[in-house]
C-alpha cells in the first residue's frame, strides 16, 4: 500500500546552487507532519519542491504513488493545496467568493461555476466555522479570520494533501492556537497535513511527526516527543532551551520550550 506523499531523495535548489541534499520522508493520510529548523536550513525549498513549484534536480516527490514529475498545474491543485502565511487579493472579494477560487482547478475553460462547487465551497465554510461571514469583506477580516477563510478555500480544492509554510507568522497567540486547532482537527478527521515551522511549540501541539532539518538535510525524524529535545534545539537553532512536561490539569501534561 503506497504512502499518502513520498518524498524520496530529493535534490534541488536555485541556479547551480543546491540547498536540499537528500532528503526523504513520508506522509500519511490523516497525518500532521511538521518540518522544523532554523532559517535557511531548506525547509520552504522541500516544501516548494513537494508542491512542483521547483523540480528536483535529483529523486521525486510521489502522490499516491504516483510521480509528480510529469503532472501539470491543474492535476496538481487537485492533489496539494497550499496555504499560504498571509494574502491579500487585488480586488475587496467576499469571502464567499475567495473561498469559490478554491474550484479553479476543476471549472471549464469558460470558469462556469456549477451548483455542485458552490455546495462545496459552503460545505468548507462550515468546517471551518466562518459561514456566518460569507458575505463579509475578506479585507475586513482578522488576520486570524483571514487564515481560516484561506484554509477553507483550500478545502474547496478537494486535495490530498494541506501544505502550509509558516501559517501563523503574522498571527496573535490567540490567532494562532485557533488556527492550529482547526488544522489539528482536519487531520484527526483524515486529512494530510504538512506544516513548515520555526517553533518547536506548534510542532509539540499539532505534530504526529516532526522531521528536524539542518544545511539542507534530514537530521532526525519521530514523534514530536522523541526528537524535540534539548539537545536537538541547541543544535538547530544555536540557543539554550529547556523542553519540560507541564501538568495542565490533573492526570495531563503537555511539553513545552521554555527558552534559557
Amino acid at each position: 500500500m503506497s504512502h499518502l506523499l513520498e518524498v524520496r531523495d530529493v535534490h534541488g535548489g536555485y541556479h547551480k546552487t543546491e540547498i536540499v541534499h537528500g532528503v526523504s520522508f513520508t506522509v500519511e493520510h490523516g497525518e500532521f507532519v511538521c518540518i522544523i529548523g532554523a532559517n535557511g536550513c531548506g525547509k520552504t525549498t522541500t516544501l516548494k519542491t513537494v508542491l512542483g513549484l521547483m523540480k528536483p534536480t535529483a529523486g521525486e516527490v510521489l502522490i499516491d504513488g504516483k510521480s509528480t514529475h510529469d503532472m501539470d498545474e491543474p492535476e496538481l491543485a487537485r492533489h496539494f493545496a497550499y496555504i499560504p502565511q498571509a494574502h491579500t487579493p487585488p480586488f475587496p472579494f467576499n469571502v464567499a467568493d475567495v473561498v469559490l477560487m478554491g474550484r479553479t482547478p476543476y471549472v471549464n475553460r469558460l470558469a462556469v461555476v456549477k451548483p455542485d462547487d458552490r455546495a462545496i465551497a459552503w460545505r468548507a465554510m462550515k468546517q471551518m466555522s466562518i459561514e456566518h461571514l460569507a458575505d463579509r469583506p475578506y479585507t475586513a477580516l482578522s488576520g486570524g479570520q483571514q487564515q481560516l477563510v484561506l484554509i477553507a478555500r483550500a478545502l474547496t480544492q478537494e486535495p490530498d494533501l494541506l501544505v502550509m509554510d509558516e501559517p501563523t507568522a503574522s498571527l496573535d497567540f490567540g490567532n494562532q492556537q485557533l488556527v492550529l486547532s482547526r488544522m489539528k482537527s482536519l487531520s484527526r478527521a483524515g486529512m494530510g497535513v504538512v506544516m513548515v515551522t520555526h517553533d518547536p511549540d506548534h510542532a509539540l501541539f499539532c505534530a504526529d511527526k516532526v522531521i528536524v532539518m539542518e544545511k539542507g538535510l534530514v537530521i532526525n525524524e519521530g514523534t514530536a516527543g522523541e526528537v524535540i529535545t534539548n539537545d536537538t534545539l541547541r543544535q538547530i537553532y544555536g540557543t539554550n532551551v529547556h523542553v519540560i512536561d507541564v501538568e495542565i490539569e490533573a492526570g495531563h501534561t503537555e511539553r513545552v520550550c521554555i527558552p534559557l
